[in-house]
């Protein structure tokens, strides 16, 4: 373990995706405690101030504190793209794995299926998700997930044809150990890796995806401290205030950057001859 991180820590992108990563979890964890002021209280005679004296980020166009929203909405905001992104990881890795393990017809049909799922965007299948369900956190959660499976099967399944061919899948297969058992059991934790530092990148996508629907309306809704909310909300006020926009924008990007940086530092961590 010390010497994994250590490989991680060596490299530029690993050093700072780390930090920012650290940084953005903090805040997720601790930041509607780390808040000056209630991120929902409104004060009429505060509204348009500048950054600067108790408002640091200065205030949006009811007087709220931006930097308590930021903190408050981080999370919101980052849970639920690291638990989509985990939702729709474990599905893609269980259907990948099975796929590979199945092999002939059932893996010609299942990644035929799953390459027609991956023609559509991903913002696309995600928008076409939440009209179908309604718009709401939780569906939106859901629909990242579902945009996400696809592209984690055919990249597990990339991995699991390997692993198929090794000694401990055979000789479970010899034990006569059910289908589930091999692929769950045998084939998935070995697979393990190569996902992880894919996830740790889709992450990225994932906090753009939900800042993206609730920028729509298809995701938070009003009052919720959430950075694409907080976008949205701020649009009209551009020109009379901009660091209401600017702020929340600012934190999606570097947490979208640090969850990159962080995927390309466990890349080369777990591949160190490369």
């Amino acid at each position: 373990m010390t010497d994994f991180l250590r490989r991680l820590l060596a490299t530029p992108q690993g050093l700072i995706g780390s930090l920012v990563v650290v940084l953005v979890l903090f805040a997720a964890l601790t930041g509607a405690w780390l808040a000056p002021h209630d991120p929902d209280a409104m004060a009429a005679l505060a509204r348009y101030k500048a950054p600067g004296g108790d408002y640091l980020l200065g205030t949006d166009q009811y007087g709220r504190d931006i930097l308590s929203r930021i903190l408050s909405g981080a999370r919101s905001t980052v849970t639920m793209a690291l638990l989509a992104t985990l939702l729709g990881t474990l599905l893609g890795a269980v259907v990948g794995t099975g796929s590979a393990y199945l092999g002939g017809r059932w893996d010609e049909a299942i990644m035929r299926t799953v390459d027609a799922v991956m023609a559509i965007p991903s913002l696309l299948m995600a928008l076409l998700v939440v009209s179908l369900l309604g718009a709401s956190g939780a569906n939106a959660l859901l629909a990242v997930a579902i945009a996400f499976m696809p592209g984690m099967a055919r990249i597990t399944r990339a991995v699991a044809l390997t692993v198929r061919k090794q000694d401990y899948v055979s000789a479970a297969v010899a034990r006569g150990e059910g289908s589930l058992y091999i692929v769950l059991r045998e084939m998935l934790p070995n697979v393990i890796a190569p996902i992880v530092v894919e996830m740790t990148i889709r992450v990225s996508f994932a906090v753009m995806l939900f800042a993206t629907l609730s920028f729509l309306g298809l995701g938070a809704q009003p009052p919720a401290a959430d950075w694409g909310l907080m976008v949205s909300e701020a649009r009209q006020y551009l020109h009379r205030s901009p660091w209401i926009l600017i702020w929340p924008s600012v934190v999606i990007a570097i947490t979208a950057i640090g969850f990159n940086l962080l995927g390309d530092g466990l890349r080369d961590a777990l591949n160190p001859r490369t």
